[in-house]
This record gives structure tokens, C-alpha cells and sequence, in this order.
């Protein structure tokens, strides 16, 4: 009886050995995509010009917003910001391309809808930007919001989406205007330049850069109300969890960083903190890069490359950028904005 219990037990430990290293080895497994990343050498980040946020330079050099979030994700891989390939790609071709594995991500798609991510065999892995549609208007003429538009003159690409939100807008307000439609967003941000009107409508993002482009960009403001939503973010293909949480935990570890005012300039420091959170996060305890099949010291070596979500905005996008654009919406949670991300443990 003594020697039967004895080889159960045996047997037990050894299948609960057996299936604790079958764990280890399936925590640890590498993914279609990360796999093909790791031979290549580099990521291939699918990108649409837009200033600001993915600008060509010489080469294969880009610059940006949406450049950034690349080479955060080529810093968690390879310890290495520059182990990107830029993939230009037009609007309409962008879906496309990442359906038939031109590129491994696109930085940045079209608005996040639940068409575009049930609908193209895509999926977003999350929010880098909070945008939508608002109002350019003359800081001369002070309207300090949107409900103080009335009786005005309006320039709108016609034929999208913003014209329809605009006639809705004041409609609902039962407030008289003027809508002014030309073929191109150019072309009505250079005829509400040139003083065709009194605002200028279409999604924020939009309304900064072209308002950097004015011969007095200091003379006019973006108003703070959103007529519509539009999140942008990084968007993979679908059928490959370990890689869209790789890029997910990207930025998440990002908007992280910045609570937790671990940022580029100290995140050597970071690593001597006593800071629980901050410990997890760059990796001195744990070894939460095993579930995602990258070093445990991932976030890490984004911080030290790139910088948290603060850095990142700011350096591409902030008040010292042509682009001069207000945080708001895209604030954290504990600044009243809407960037939250699930904690790093």
C-alpha cells in the first residue's frame, strides 16, 4: 500500500512537472507574426503622410507621431529604434496591404468604427489619438466654442462626412449658416485663409496642420467641442493575438509611463526606484515580456528609446511644433483627459 501511494505520487509530481513546462513553453511560444519580424530583422510599418504625424525625410527616414509608435515597437523587439521599414501607402490601399502581409502594421488607420474593425478581417489594438471633428475659427472674431457659431459662413469638403455632421450640428441648434463647399480640404483651408468664411470644419488633427501652414497661424484657434468621434491608432490583422498585444501593450506601456512620470530623461533612474509600479514596468521585478514573447525589460527599452505618451506628443505635436496642438481630450485620465491604459502587473 506504502509503495502504491508512493508511485502515485511519484507520477502526479511528474505530470504536474510535465504540464508546468508545457505552460512555460506555450507563455513563451512565438507568434506567426513576431516570428517572421525576428528572421526579417525589422518591422515594415504601413504609414500615410500627414504632417505631423508620419512626415518623409531622406531615404527610409520618417518623422512623427505615428512614426514613433514603430519605432516603439522596433525598441521593444530589437532594442534598436531603427530597425523599421516605412511603407507609404495610399489611403485607399492601406487595409489592403496589411490583409495581404505587405506590412506588419499600420501606425495609424482610418477613425476606429465598428465597420472598419469587424468588417476588413482588421482590428485595432488601440487609441494613440483622440480626434474628431470640430472647428478653425479667427481668434479676432473671440468665439470661445462651437455654440457661439451662428449666422456663420462655413468652408467643408464637399461630399464627406463633415459636411453632413455640420448641416446636423445646426440643424439640431435651429442656428442659421453658411456652408461653402469646395472639392478638396485644401482647397477650403485656402479659401477660409483667404476670408471666404468664418470657420473652417473637419477633424482636429486636420484643422492644426493645415492651420500650420498659414502665413499667421498664431491668429487663429481650433475649438475645443468634438462634433463627432474619430479614435486613430495602430491597427494589425486579425488572427494573431500575441502580435496585436504586443502592439496594444506598446502603447499602453507608454501611457503608463507617463502616470507614472517615468519618461526618456529618467529612465535610468527609473530603474533604482522603489516604486512598485515602476519596478513592474521597466522590468527590474517580473518578467511580464515572457507573455508576449519579448525581453523582460520591453518597456523599458521603449521609455529609453522614444520616450512615454507625453514625450511622444509633445516632441511631434506639442506647443513647440508647428503643429501647436492642445492635449485636451488626449490628456491622462488624471489630467481630465480621456488616455487611460491598464496597469503594467
Amino acid at each position: 500500500m506504502i509503495a502504491r501511494r508512493f508511485f502515485l505520487a511519484v507520477a502526479l509530481a511528474v505530470m504536474c512537472a510535465l504540464a508546468a513546462a508545457q505552460d512555460a513553453e506555450a507563455q513563451i511560444e512565438i507568434g506567426p507574426t513576431l516570428s517572421e519580424i525576428l528572421k526579417r530583422g525589422f518591422v515594415i510599418c504601413g504609414m500615410t503622410e500627414a504632417d505631423g504625424f508620419a512626415e518623409p525625410l531622406d531615404g527610409n527616414e520618417w518623422r512623427g507621431f505615428d512614426v514613433d509608435i514603430c519605432r516603439a515597437l522596433a525598441s521593444a523587439i530589437f532594442d534598436d529604434p531603427t530597425k523599421v521599414m516605412y511603407s507609404a501607402l495610399p489611403a485607399k490601399e492601406r487595409a489592403a496591404s496589411l490583409q495581404g502581409n505587405w506590412v506588419d502594421l499600420l501606425a495609424s488607420g482610418a477613425p476606429w468604427t465598428q465597420s472598419r474593425d469587424t468588417g476588413q478581417r482588421i482590428i485595432y489594438a488601440g487609441v494613440s489619438l483622440y480626434d474628431g471633428q470640430t472647428f478653425l475659427v479667427r481668434r479676432q472674431r473671440s468665439f470661445a466654442s462651437a455654440r457661439d457659431l451662428s449666422g456663420v459662413s462655413v468652408c467643408v469638403q464637399r461630399g464627406t462626412s463633415y459636411e453632413l455632421t455640420l448641416a446636423d450640428f445646426f440643424n439640431v441648434r435651429k442656428a442659421p449658416y453658411e456652408p461653402r463647399a469646395f472639392e478638396t480640404f485644401e482647397e477650403a483651408a485656402a479659401g477660409y485663409e483667404a476670408g471666404k468664411c468664418d470657420a473652417l470644419t473637419a477633424d482636429a488633427s486636420m484643422l492644426y496642420a493645415a492651420r500650420a501652414k498659414f502665413a499667421s497661424p498664431a491668429d487663429h484657434a481650433v475649438l475645443p467641442d468634438m462634433l463627432s468621434k474619430a479614435p486613430r491608432g495602430p491597427v494589425v490583422r486579425q488572427g494573431d493575438d500575441q502580435w496585436l498585444n504586443i502592439v496594444r501593450w506598446t502603447l499602453y506601456a507608454m501611457i503608463n509611463a507617463e502616470e507614472l512620470q517615468v519618461s526618456i530623461l529618467n529612465a535610468d533612474l527609473a530603474l533604482k526606484s522603489e516604486n512598485p509600479d515602476i519596478r513592474r514596468l521597466v522590468g527590474v521585478d517580473g518578467d511580464l515580456g515572457a507573455g508576449l514573447g519579448l525581453a523582460k525589460n520591453w518597456a523599458f527599452r521603449i521609455i529609453k528609446h522614444i520616450g512615454n505618451y507625453g514625450d511622444m506628443f509633445d516632441r511631434n505635436l506639442g506647443p513647440a511644433t508647428p503643429m501647436a496642438m492642445d492635449r485636451r481630450i488626449n490628456a491622462l485620465w488624471s489630467n481630465g483627459g480621456l488616455m487611460y491604459a491598464p496597469p503594467v502587473r
